[in-house]
C-alpha cells in the first residue's frame, strides 16, 4: 500500500516545495532592480532556483523583470520594458557619450552578451526579441535598432562603427567612423556567429545564415549566406 502511494506523496511534496519557492520568487522580485539594494532582492529571489532557466520564469512573473545579480549594469541610461529579462554576466554599458538603451517588453538578454552605447551611438531593441548567449553589440558613432520578434543565435555581433586604417598611423590610433544605423527588422533572425557591420538594414523576416557577414542591405523574407553575405533565395519562393 505505501508503494503505490509513493509517487503521488512524491508529487505531493514536489508540488509543495515548489509553491513555497514560487512564493518565494514573487516575494523577493518586488525589490529586484539594477541598484544596490535591488541587485540583493535579485539574489534572494534566484537564492532557491536553478540558474540558467529559472531567470525566465522570474521575468515573467514580475512586471519589473528580472536582471541576474551577475549582471553588470554600468549604464545611466537604461530603459526597460515589462517582463524584460538580462541573464547572468550580462555586461550593459556606457561609454563616454552614449546614448540609451532601451529594451521594450519582452525582451530577453541571455547570458556573457556585452550591449554598449558610446559616442553618440544608441541602442533600442523592440519587444519579444531574444539574444542568445555571447552576442555583443556595440552602438558607437551610430545607433543599432533591432525590431520586435528578431531571433539572434549565440555568438553574434553588430557594430555601428569600424576603425579608420590610413597609413602612417596606427589602427587604434585612428578614429572610428561609421557608414550609418544597423536596423534590423521584425521577426528577423540571425544565424550563428553572424557579424553585422555598420550602414546595414536587414530586412523583415529576413534569414541569415550562420557565421554570415552582412555588408550590404537584405531586403524582407530574403534567405542569405556567406562572406560577404549574398541572397540565396526568398522565403515566399516555390
Amino acid at each position: 500500500m505505501s508503494y503505490v502511494n509513493a509517487p503521488y506523496r512524491q508529487y505531493n511534496t514536489y508540488f509543495r516545495v515548489n509553491r513555497i519557492r514560487r512564493w518565494w520568487m514573487r516575494f523577493w522580485l518586488r525589490f529586484a532592480g539594477p541598484s544596490g539594494p535591488g541587485r540583493v532582492g535579485a539574489w534572494l529571489a534566484a537564492f532557491p532556483s536553478p540558474p540558467h532557466k529559472a531567470a525566465g520564469t522570474m521575468a515573467r512573473m514580475h512586471p519589473k523583470g528580472f536582471i541576474a545579480p551577475s549582471a553588470t549594469v554600468y549604464h545611466s541610461d537604461l530603459r526597460t520594458g515589462c517582463h524584460v529579462l538580462v541573464g547572468d554576466r550580462v555586461m550593459l554599458f556606457q561609454n563616454e557619450g552614449g546614448g540609451p538603451i532601451h529594451l521594450d517588453d519582452h525582451v530577453a538578454v541571455l547570458r556573457d552578451c556585452a550591449l554598449e552605447t558610446g559616442w553618440g551611438g544608441a541602442l533600442f531593441i523592440g519587444a519579444g526579441t531574444w539574444i542568445q548567449p555571447r552576442c555583443q553589440i556595440n552602438a558607437y558613432k551610430g545607433s543599432i535598432h533591432v525590431g520586435s520578434g528578431v531571433d539572434m543565435a549565440p555568438g553574434c555581433a553588430l557594430y555601428s562603427y569600424d576603425h579608420g586604417f590610413d597609413p602612417g598611423r596606427a589602427i587604434r590610433e585612428q578614429p572610428l567612423r561609421t557608414k550609418g544605423d544597423i536596423v534590423v527588422g521584425d521577426h528577423a533572425w540571425l544565424g550563428f556567429g553572424v557579424i553585422v557591420l555598420s550602414g546595414v538594414r536587414i530586412g523583415s523576416g529576413a534569414v541569415v545564415g550562420a557565421g554570415a557577414v552582412v555588408t550590404t542591405d537584405i531586403p524582407d523574407n530574403a534567405v542569405a549566406v556567406g562572406r560577404p553575405a549574398r541572397i540565396v533565395k526568398m522565403r515566399n519562393d516555390p
